[in-house]
């Protein structure tokens, strides 16, 4: 006679016994405890239904991982606090998924300090810092948390990503902005435009700088005299690329190309261009910087530079949890190559 299965445990029962254990996981799923545990520490290294069943049964048990027992075990926390100014920017969801992915694959969690540019709210979520409820920092904000000094002698492992920290003493993981600006400069410079204004320049944001600095060497290098060449100052915002448009235009000497440090600021400049009833890319042409989702629906589709996004949150989370279990080290500069992304939005200069 066959032998019976042995029944599950379900939630009610378990609740009402004691708290779940990995065991009663590991018989809910049918997969051994080490499979369990390496669905949960490193599921990069377990099947995907495979792992889908464990996660199914975690969450019918209500087990959960002894997270403080491994926290004191390794004398610090297994949570990662990521500060980011705006949480809304559509580079940010993209560059989480990648840092997030990679924290998951090592046993940590990520903590989400949004600071809404505010200083004391960076102030305040270093208290997590403090008390050992992180272990490290990740910083969007391009600049240490201001007031650091009055709650912590030094800041803990700390990697920069997507905007490079001013003071130069954070490692930082990003895309290489002064190489992705000049492949968009030179691209202009290929269709044939040789009166091309830069939208963006910026005393606070290094990468701005950066992007700035990519755009000129391109225009060195193909012999463009200053006289052909227009910066104007943006913050990398919609509104701020259609003011600099106006700017443009006040002054009565219109070039034919546009170079915008983002996408934002392009589509500020594309929408402005229209309103004025210029079609593009037939008068005008505009490259932006990002390739952010909105650059597929402006008309026409935006000509961009694409931030490898996920590689950038994944190589920063890395770094960081390497950093974790190292001695201290010399900042680094991990600089990843973005590509030219050609659409719809240039081609030759008309000429008059």
């Amino acid at each position: 006679m066959p032998s019976r299965p042995t029944p599950f445990p379900s939630a009610a029962s378990l609740q009402a016994t004691s708290t779940a254990t990995i065991e009663d996981v590991a018989r809910m799923a049918d997969v051994s405890i080490a499979t369990v545990s390496r669905a949960i520490h490193t599921p990069e290294k377990v099947a995907t239904s495979t792992r889908q069943r464990v996660n199914q049964a975690i969450a019918i048990t209500g087990y959960t991982t002894n997270a403080m027992a491994r926290s004191l075990r390794m004398g610090r926390s297994n949570m990662i606090l990521v500060l980011a100014p705006d949480i809304g920017d559509p580079n940010f969801s993209s560059i989480l998924v990648g840092l997030e992915n990679e924290a998951r694959a090592h046993g940590y969690g990520v903590l989400i300090g949004h600071t809404q540019n505010d200083p004391e709210r960076g102030l305040d979520y270093l208290k997590f810092l403090n008390s050992n409820q992180a272990a490290g920092l990740l910083l969007f904000t391009g600049h240490a948390p201001f007031g650091h000094q009055m709650m912590t002698e030094r800041l803990p492992p700390t990697v920069g990503l997507f905007e490079p920290v001013f003071n130069g003493r954070v490692s930082y993981v990003g895309v290489d902005d002064l190489a992705g600006a000049r492949k968009a400069a030179e691209h202009l410079l290929s269709a044939g435009h040789r009166r091309i204004a830069f939208i963006g320049e910026s005393r606070t944001k290094l990468g701005h700088q950066r992007r700035l600095k990519g755009f000129e060497l391109a225009l060195d290098a193909a012999r463009i005299p200053a006289s052909d060449r227009m910066v104007l100052e943006g913050d990398g915002t919609i509104e701020s690329g259609r003011l600099a448009l106006e700017q443009i235009f006040m002054r009565g000497d219109a070039p034919t190309a546009f170079m915008c440090v983002n996408d934002a600021t392009a589509i500020g400049v594309v929408n402005g261009l229209s309103a004025r009833g210029y079609e593009l890319p037939r008068d005008m042409s505009v490259i932006g910087f990002d390739d952010i989702p909105q650059a597929t629906y402006v008309h026409p589709p935006l000509t961009t530079v694409r931030q490898p996004r996920s590689a950038i949150g994944r190589q920063a989370m890395a770094l960081l949890l390497q950093s974790l279990d190292a001695p201290p080290e010399p900042p680094r500069e991990i600089l990843i190559m973005p590509d030219l992304i050609v659409r719809g939005s240039v081609t030759g200069p008309q000429r008059r």
